[in-house]
């Protein structure tokens, strides 16, 4: 068996304090590998109005990690998608022939994870690559 080596890390971005998290394992990540970084700000509203206002703020999240995997050296190109988060995280995994999704997920026990829709979870058991948790001040994956 073939280790195929890692060359782009999706990594969608909450716009919340996981993000600091998780960018932090894979900056490590990507400098280890050489990989390109894949920053990812999925736009999620259900009134027309307030697309443009997502949009522009989904740019500046962007803009401002970007900015940051640039300083560290690491190759990184940001993208924005438009719908179902889960969704829209596994469609642009395929679009970018990723191989690992990078999230962060607040560790809530299986209960809370079946009465909430957790995005970690959908975008688990849809993805066709792996899919790497890293867990809320913890610095830690999750399996």
């Amino acid at each position: 068996m073939s280790v195929r080596p890692l060359a782009r890390i999706l990594v969608p971005l909450a716009g919340s304090d996981l993000d600091d998290t998780v960018l932090g394992r894979v900056e490590e990540l990507a400098c280890l590998s050489g990989a390109q970084v894949i920053l990812l700000r999925v736009v999620h509203c259900h009134l027309r109005d307030m697309r443009p206002v997502e949009t522009e703020r989904a740019w500046a999240i962007l803009g401002a990690v970007r900015t940051r995997l640039l300083r560290a050296g690491v190759p990184v190109r940001s993208v924005t998608g438009y719908g179902e988060i889960a969704q829209v995280i596994v469609e642009k995994a395929a679009e970018y022939d990723v191989d690992v999704i990078a999230m962060g997920t607040r560790g809530h026990g299986a209960w809370r994870r079946v009465l909430e829709a957790s995005v970690p979870d959908s975008v688990r058991h849809q993805s066709r690559v792996p899919v790497l948790l890293i867990r809320k001040g913890s610095g830690t994956a999750a399996a």
